[in-house]
């Protein structure tokens, strides 16, 4: 069988200070192509498992390996140009929205990657319904909606080997978010792009298999 893209293996955080792990000897194997959602309650450690997998966050034991490496040992800049990471709350620079959305390719890790031309970026922004905004307007004038769906983009852009996606729907109106989960779907059917979502909702992926894992009491586990 092949080797995950992403395996986790006894895998135990603990917020400094705080009583108790968040999660304890958690396992998660994740291969190549696969979407995996993860659920779970409020404070059950669901995008702290996100951050630890890109490094924002350190265990305290466990291994968290990638492509057959231990994450530890990967630069940070190297892991993060094939692990695109979308916070809950997208971070945009005082910066224009066409900047902001090119923004990772100024990077070294990612340098040899091409960069996306203006009409790529214009037709994305109508793809994702943000047909009135232009490359020139400032990015932080946005709406939360409206940066939250810039932050897709921008990891979208980079075609990473895994995106690891915080709630990526939580600011957006039903029809938004019903329109970033199919481009989530149409990702992984048609690129195989390997997904790995944090959600509260009830969205149940209707073009694609889904692994879902339910994570609380500090262990996770594949739900029915």
């Amino acid at each position: 069988m092949n080797q995950p893209l992403l395996e986790i293996r006894n895998l135990t955080f603990t917020y400094e200070g705080a009583p108790v792990p968040v999660f304890e000897e958690l396992d998660l194997a994740v291969r190549s192509g696969e979407f995996v959602l993860i659920k779970g309650p409020s404070g059950s450690g669901k995008s702290t498992l996100l951050r630890l997998v890109c490094r924002l966050n350190r265990q305290q034991s466990g291994t968290i390996h990638f492509m057959g490496r231990d994450v530890a040992t990967i630069p940070p800049a190297e892991l993060r140009s094939s692990i695109s990471y979308v916070a809950q709350i997208p971070q945009m620079v005082d910066a224009r929205v066409g900047e902001n959305l090119l923004l990772p390719f100024s990077f070294r890790a990612n340098s040899k990657k091409p960069v996306p031309q203006p009409d790529t970026l214009y037709r994305m922004l109508d793809e994702f319904y943000l047909g009135g905004v232009t490359l020139e307007q400032s990015a932080l004038k946005l709406s939360s909606g409206q940066k939250q769906r810039l932050a897709f983009m921008r990891s979208i852009l980079q075609e990473p080997e895994m995106m690891l996606l915080d709630e990526p729907t939580s600011a957006l109106d039903p029809e938004s978010a019903a329109m970033v989960f199919s481009i989530m779907e149409r990702l992984n059917r048609e690129k195989k792009m390997t997904i790995v979502s944090v959600t509260h909702s009830d969205y149940r992926p209707e073009s694609v298999k889904t692994l879902t894992f339910m994570l609380e009491n500090r262990k996770l586990t594949l739900a029915p």
